[in-house]
């Protein structure tokens, strides 16, 4: 096994590039992307690095030329010729050839697109611009990079012993963490914690803790690397982006009330099972299911991912009561903000009621809290999102206020034509 400490110490001598491969990314970002690239590859997209942790000055603790050199790294990467043999004949949720030819060329001659870095006071403004399939693959790599600098500046003011003993304690926390979750019966999780980890060797470690110390309740990881290179189930399927764009290119307010669902109804085109999971918070959950179609019923399920996840798992079960469907033979993956109290109070809540999956993100790849002076390795909120799309400004209102980002005149605009109320604002927990 890998000794973590001793790598970081020796980043001094730059032996480790933080994104080492193009399908170092989430698994739903090469499924979003095929969809992108079948139904929209001519649209123009900005993504841009937003950090709503504005107490963590990355500009001051990030060398510019550093960043610079990681970046510049990832855009010299293409698919090997393993990465590629692995994602066009691997199985993935039972179906082969997952990724159609057609994509599978483009994507082996991938190069992403250039960046734009600058500093603006004690925070970097990263932008990348181009067409929709090419920049959305920045998205993941652009987020490790940077919350993996932020934890190196502190790692190298660390002597090999204080190195020794943090990990120690971090491996110790994650192992206690996974003890406590052993005697939940009939779990259901899964790794989703690539897009603001502590590093990558960290989630692959904790990765390889969560299969010994679970086994099958374990069922894989959202990165496509480790899930490679550790034979396990590359797990996702949608995000907020899908929604996101189709709502900015919508020239109407009908149009883009309907946005949501065209959405759906292109994945439903390419997707079976359960690849079939409504995300429905983009917008607002009630208003989302209050006007679903009917064959949107018959998905395998829904991903919880914003505001309060009991009143939103039970808004789902009520959805399905009333269009004919049974909760039981359905799916809640909750997948924001868990830690074990969480996850076991969600699973104690709603296991038997319907099938229970939980995503477990930050708190398992990256819950460095209170381990050194100043809290300076707590994870915190850092995103990149798509805000415009064909010259239109992007919206996203979320369940939870605290979420919701674009112009405020759009997002206005957006609560009315959705029919969102009063929301309660809730701590963003990274």
């Amino acid at each position: 096994m890998v000794d973590i400490a001793r790598r970081a110490w020796n980043h001094k001598w730059k032996i480790d590039p933080i994104v080492r491969s193009l399908i170092d990314t989430d698994f739903y970002k090469l499924l979003m992307c095929q969809s992108v690239f079948r139904n929209k590859p001519n649209t123009r997209v900005t993504f841009s690095l937003i950090n709503r942790s504005k107490d963590v000055p990355l500009a001051d603790l990030i060398d510019e030329g550093e960043l610079r050199e990681q970046l510049d790294h990832i855009r010299s990467l293409s698919l090997s010729r393993g990465e590629s043999t692995w994602l066009r004949g691997n199985t993935f949720y039972g179906k082969r050839q997952m990724f159609r030819p057609d994509f599978m060329e483009w994507f082996e001659k991938l190069r992403l697109p250039p960046y734009h870095l600058e500093r603006k006071g004690d925070q970097y403004e990263l932008t990348f611009e181009g067409s929709w399939p090419e920049v959305m693959l920045w998205e993941i790599p652009a987020l490790a990079v940077l919350m993996e600098l932020r934890g190196r500046a502190v790692l190298n003011t660390m002597g090999k012993f204080e190195l020794q003993v943090l990990y120690a304690r971090a491996m110790t926390r994650v192992w206690e963490k996974i003890e406590a979750l052993r005697d939940i019966p009939d779990l259901s999780i899964a790794d989703f914690g690539t897009r603001r980890r502590h590093s990558y060797l960290w989630q692959d470690w904790c990765v390889q803790a969560m299969q010994e110390g679970l086994g099958t309740a374990f069922t894989g990881t959202s990165n496509c690397k480790i899930a490679m290179t550790r034979e396990l189930e590359a797990i996702g399927t949608n995000a907020h982006e899908l929604p996101m764009v189709y709502a900015a290119l919508a020239a109407t307010d009908t149009a883009l009330a309907q946005a949501p669902y065209d959405v759906l109804s292109d994945w439903h085109d390419e997707h079976e099972g359960n690849l079939r999971i409504i995300l429905p918070d983009t917008f607002g959950t009630k208003g989302f299911l209050d006007k679903a179609p009917d064959w949107l019923a018959g998905w395998t399920g829904i991903r919880i991912d914003s505001g309060d996840p009991a009143t939103a798992a039970e808004l789902a079960i009520d959805w399905w009561r009333k269009r004919g469907e049974n909760p039981a033979d359905k799916r809640i993956i909750f997948s924001d903000g868990l830690d074990v109290d969480k996850i076991r109070l969600l699973h104690s809540q709603f296991s038997g009621r319907t099938n229970v999956s939980f995503g477990w993100g930050t708190l398992l790849t990256n819950d460095f809290r209170r381990l050194v002076p100043g809290n300076r390795l707590a994870p915190f909120s850092l995103v990149c999102k798509a805000v415009e799309a064909n010259g239109a400004p992007t919206v996203k209102l979320s369940d939870n206020p605290n979420k919701a980002m674009g112009p405020e005149d759009e997002i206005a605009r957006y609560k009315q034509v959705f029919g969102v109320g009063d929301q309660v604002p809730l701590d963003v927990i990274v």
